[in-house]
């Protein structure tokens, strides 16, 4: 080979190479759209306003406080001559009655927040109370008539 025939050769371009791969079809489907998936939160169920049995035993004094307190709740209960401490929800607490006894009560402190609902049950009748946020109290009380019976 002569130098002016491997200058010729050094300065051509090298032809180009197609390679095919896959062929384009003319009835191609398209790609399927995204799945959207939503999603619901569900509500806390309510909080009842009614203990499930409200009827205390005869001579019986039933305490009750329930709902939801996250931070906690200072519960007391008793009579005028008792004060005792009521702990966790929900919270069921049952006394002998006192012939004696001028009332019974039941308080629940809520320490932050939350929702609570409380009873006091005696000798048939029944006293609610309701408190919601911060540091409200639930209250319910029965008195002693002069004349026997609660009010």
């Amino acid at each position: 080979m002569k130098v002016h025939d491997q200058k010729a050769a050094a300065g051509a371009k090298p032809a180009p190479r197609v390679t095919v791969t896959e062929t384009a079809k003319g009835n191609a489907k398209p790609a399927p759209a995204p799945t959207v998936t939503v999603t619901k939160t569900a509500k806390p169920a309510a909080v009842k306003a009614t203990p499930k049995k409200s009827e205390a035993p005869a001579d019986k004094v039933v305490f009750k406080v329930w709902g939801s307190a996250p931070a906690g709740v200072d519960i007391t209960y008793g009579s005028d001559t008792d004060n005792l401490q009521g702990r966790g929800l929900p919270m069921t607490k049952t006394l002998t009655l006192k012939d004696d006894a001028m009332y019974y009560c039941v308080t629940a402190q809520l320490q932050g927040g939350g929702d609570v609902h409380c009873s006091v049950t005696v000798d048939g009748k029944t006293k609610t109370g309701h408190a919601a946020g911060g540091y409200n109290i639930c209250s319910a009380q029965l008195s002693g008539g002069l004349f026997g019976g609660w009010s």
